[in-house]
């Protein structure tokens, strides 16, 4: 009976892998991003759903959510040019540490104003929902045929990389102000120091070792060469979070790295990870839909779209302005278009799963909000991206200012 209940159990995640890439497929042709086929073709075989599946386990949800982040990030990192890295560092930097910082400060005042909520429950869905999210801002770029040219794709996709840990670190921090109201928010200063740097190193020295190794062991192509690679990812997560750094810097970090040495199997490595960080996407949304309960979402709507609202229009604007503020490449057609172009995506999700698994009071209220704004954040701004940089002009504004920056590259010389 239980090898029975093994098949089925092979067979109904197949099915649902399957059937969840064609739900992406459907959604993608209606103009909206895969990942809410991926979400509602959760929700359909969920509790509320035909599929009737009762899904209730967060903490394994919150598993197959943080594994698989380390390889969206590890793939995000490898399909990333260093060098656009080095024209945008400073101001990605910025806005992943201290952006984050003004979204969640902002949101969370906006909850308690609005949602009359307690402050730490407002911090924590604050911290939840400040961070844009690597996966969904990836595909929406490279699904699009957006011809942006300068700093402004660059600058989305290292942000959306780099600002996950921030994101882990305040609601960490928030989650132990609540369980110890009594601690020192200075404490913190010094474990967030050790993250990034532990993190940095770790995911550097992974990400040099990884080339080094597929070089000297002869694994051109293939099967050993896939495996080492999953193996890097791994162990730039596993190593930096046992040195008390922060993994997913790490696996980001390893994946860049990685990504600008040459090897001989580079392109099959990237090919491979591109598609361990789609099945990584489906397993992720998938699972998140099933936790979802529909019916429960009623209460929701109206703080929902309070929420989003204060987060499209205000908090993601305010800290896009604050932060590229002394950063004169990028006008403020640009700033506005980095400001639509900040979708929420699974990260927030599966941080809301945090504070269910601590058992903090109105956990569940909060997973629920949050599920809404992700959802209206990605059916509003996704299907929407194109429509934005041509209202903005933003690809020939691009082309103009490159063209400026090359004009006086060439006079200097």
């Amino acid at each position: 009976m239980d090898f029975l209940d093994t098949q089925a159990t092979f067979l109904l995640v197949g099915v649902l892998l399957l059937t969840t890439v064609l739900a992406g497929s459907v959604s993608s042709r209606f103009g909206l991003p895969a990942l809410i086929g991926f979400l509602g073709l959760g929700m359909l075989a969920g509790i509320d759903g035909p599929g009737g599946i009762d899904f209730e386990n967060f903490a394994l949800a919150q598993a197959i959510g943080m594994a698989s982040l380390v390889f969206i990030l590890f793939s995000g990192g490898l399909d990333t040019d260093l060098k656009d890295v080095r024209r945008v560092a400073a101001p990605a930097l910025i806005m992943a540490s201290l952006g984050v910082l003004i979204s969640a400060g902002i949101v969370a005042g906006a909850a308690v104003l609005l949602l009359d909520i307690a402050p730490p429950q407002a911090a924590l869905l604050g911290a939840i929902i400040a961070s844009t999210d690597a996966a969904a801002v990836f595909a929406i770029l490279r699904s699009t045929g957006l011809d942006l040219h300068g700093d402004v794709p660059a600058l989305i996709e290292v942000e959306s990389g780099s600002n996950d840990p921030m994101a882990i670190f305040l609601v960490g921090a928030v989650l132990l102000f609540i369980a110890e109201p009594s601690a020192s928010p200075l404490t913190l200063v010094p474990e967030f120091l050790v993250q990034m740097i532990m993190g940095a190193i770790v995911g550097i020295a992974v990400g040099f070792a990884m080339p080094a190794l597929l070089k000297r062991g002869g694994y051109r192509q293939g099967g050993l060469a896939f495996v080492i690679s999953i193996a890097a990812a791994l162990i730039a997560f596993g190593a930096a979070e046992l040195f008390s750094g922060n993994g997913f810097l790490a696996a980001y970090l390893a994946g860049l790295v990685a990504g600008s040495r040459s090897y001989a199997a580079k392109r099959t490595v990237s090919t491979f990870q591109d598609g361990m960080a789609w099945l990584a996407q489906v397993a992720m949304f998938l699972t998140l839909g099933l936790l979802v309960t529909p019916s429960q979402l009623g209460p929701v709507l109206v703080p929902g779209l309070a929420i989003t609202a204060i987060l499209m229009f205000i908090a993601r604007p305010v800290s896009v302005f604050l932060c590229l503020a002394p950063f004169r490449q990028f006008a403020w057609r640009s700033k506005l278009f980095v400001s639509w172009a900040g979708l929420r995506g699974a990260v927030p999700i599966v941080l809301a799963t945090f504070p269910i698994v601590a058992g903090v009071e109105g956990a569940f209220a909060i997973f629920n909000v949050v599920f809404f704004v992700v959802l209206l954040s990605s059916v509003i701004q996704g299907p929407t991206i194109n429509w934005v940089a041509q209202r903005l002009a933003i690809a020939d504004h691009e082309n103009r200012a490159s063209q400026r920056l090359g004009r006086s590259a060439e006079a200097q010389s």
